[in-house]
């Protein structure tokens, strides 16, 4: 699965809790570095972006300065790119979400890094899970996954859902829909916001998004939420039932975000860095704009990050494998 929560949170409260209250304070006094950076493949305003600023916000006995660093494009992989050849002092770090380390090396022939070899996993940050959701071209009797999936069938050229994008958690999950329930769905990868924008619109049947930019159009009425994602119901969405619950087991799929370090950092440097991460994530105004987000705040020790690294990795490439999906140059 995308998340281990209930194996990471019973960790995480525990770490937390052992964390001494005064780290922050002690630390600002004598900062491990005078400047650090967050490397984040998002552009500014993008949820990635907004997660790192949040934490670093909160990290300044780590770093004096501490400024994250915007290196968008090919789907965040340059940040990743760039991390693999930065400093092993503990000065660099990146945020990067799921999809990046366990389901690109599958999808992508010509990756510029390992994400099992060239990256040391610190600590999840935060997880988020996904809803379908249907606009006005599904007639308005269509109310659940069961008559959603009878419309696709007796509508064929309709039956069309969209995504941020190619390759993704949501991409896939929109596929194993279909091969589950045996239908045709054909995806339409878009960037941005547009893709609710055109499901609301009528010009798209169907979307698979994160739950945050979602949920005020389902509460207006304009969007109808048919199934999430996540092992359990979103207490966003209480009312609207997993895929898990409506029997599709393999479409449980909540993307964790997490920080990572160059390889070859040293173990203590990794855990003064895990430190940090989880000491910010504390703080009332990380824990606030993660709710804003419709994020769950996680965290982890490096040995468990690395153990779910390696468990998702094996996981998507079982699935892309099985999806028949045409791996990309």
């Amino acid at each position: 699965m995308i998340t281990k929560r209930a194996f990471l949170s019973g960790a995480c409260a525990g770490g937390l809790a052992a964390l001494s209250p005064g780290f922050r304070s002690r630390a600002e006094a004598q900062p491990l570095h005078s400047a650090a950076r967050m490397l984040v493949g998002s552009p500014p305003g993008a949820a990635s972006d907004v997660v790192a600023r949040l934490l670093v916000s909160e990290m300044k006995g780590y770093a004096a300065n501490f400024v994250v660093e915007n290196r968008p494009g090919a789907g965040n992989r340059i940040a990743l790119d760039v991390l693999k050849g930065s400093a092993t002092d503990g000065s660099v770090a990146a945020l990067a979400p799921a999809g990046t380390l366990v389901i690109y090396p599958h999808v992508y022939r010509k990756l510029n890094y390992n994400p099992l070899k060239d990256f040391i996993p610190v600590t999840t940050v935060c997880d988020v899970s996904f809803v379908l959701t249907v606009g006005p071209t599904v007639p308005a009797h269509v109310q659940t996954l069961g008559d959603f999936i009878a419309w696709c069938k007796a509508n064929p050229g309709k039956a069309a859902y969209g995504t941020p994008g190619a390759g993704s958690v949501m991409h896939f999950t929109g596929m194993i829909l279909a091969r589950a329930a045996s239908f045709e769905f054909v995806h339409v990868p878009y960037p941005g916001p547009r893709t609710l924008q055109d499901v609301m619109g009528g010009q798209l049947a169907a979307a698979i998004n994160s739950i945050g930019p979602a949920l005020p159009h389902v509460q207006s009425g304009a969007l109808r939420a048919l199934a999430t994602t996540g092992p359990h119901r979103s207490r966003l969405l209480s009312e609207v039932p997993t895929f898990k619950e409506l029997g599709y087991p393999d479409l449980e799929a909540v993307e964790w975000f997490g920080v990572f370090a160059p390889a070859k950092t040293t173990p203590e440097m990794v855990e003064k860095l895990n430190t940090a991460v989880r000491s910010a994530l504390q703080a009332n105004e990380v824990a606030l704009g993660l709710s804003k987000l419709s994020f769950q705040a996680t965290g982890s020790t490096p040995d468990e990050f690395a153990r779910l690294l390696k468990s998702d990795f094996a996981r998507w490439g079982r699935i892309v494998q099985a999806s028949g999906f045409k791996v990309e140059d």
